[in-house]
């Protein structure tokens, strides 16, 4: 119930920033980057560079908010730099969703799965991506969400992440995309292959 009304709180708080102007600025260097991080800067880039991997999984011991940031700032720096490992087993995914991910990837048989996008930018193509806003809310020590609402392409979008902690470094646990759950979306396919 207290993540509900966590989840509640972060959708508000993320409609009432899209109707804000985006920050667009983007700091120059690692200091400036922390110093707007506490200013207001949405997603602060990390490095001069792409993000890589290691990047986002040195943000998820950081906290969930850093993890979130980590993720989103690979996309408004280009996109993700690496190939992601194969499904299910990511570690930027909780248990119960790299088994999902994984059983989806193994019934496919090499056809495309039931997710047919990147989960965090709802996208097959990236174009001009910003982030407008990201609001966190913590559910308790092992639980938090985080409403990002952003622009890719020209379209906006609003993607809520569900995470966990589990074993010291934060995951994510489920992305809901508009109405759709990804991890909603996995299990009803799961269930349906039987």
């Amino acid at each position: 119930m207290r993540i509900l009304i966590s989840l509640t709180a972060v959708a508000a708080c993320a409609a009432i920033a899209a109707c804000s102007p985006s920050e667009e600025a983007a700091p120059a260097d690692e200091a400036t980057a922390d110093a707007s991080a506490s200013a207001g800067a949405v997603v602060p880039p990390i490095g001069s560079g792409p993000v890589t991997r290691a990047q986002i999984y040195a943000a998820a011991a950081e906290g969930p908010e850093a993890f979130a940031r980590a993720i989103f700032a690979q996309y408004v720096n280009g996109g993700p730099s690496e190939l992601p490992p194969p499904p299910g087993q990511d570690p930027l995914y909780s248990r119960t969703l790299n088994a999902l991910m994984g059983d989806d990837f193994r019934a496919a048989n090499g056809e495309v799965g039931t997710i047919e996008v990147d989960i965090f930018c709802q996208c097959q193509d990236q174009g001009d991506f910003v982030v407008n806003s990201m609001a966190l809310a913590q559910g308790d020590e092992n639980t938090a969400g985080v409403s990002v609402v952003f622009t890719n392409m020209g379209n906006q979008h609003t993607a809520m992440l569900e995470l966990v902690r589990e074993g010291g470094n934060w995951k994510v646990d489920d992305v809901e995309m508009g109405m759709l759950s990804v991890k909603d979306m996995l299990m009803e396919a799961a269930e349906a292959r039987g």
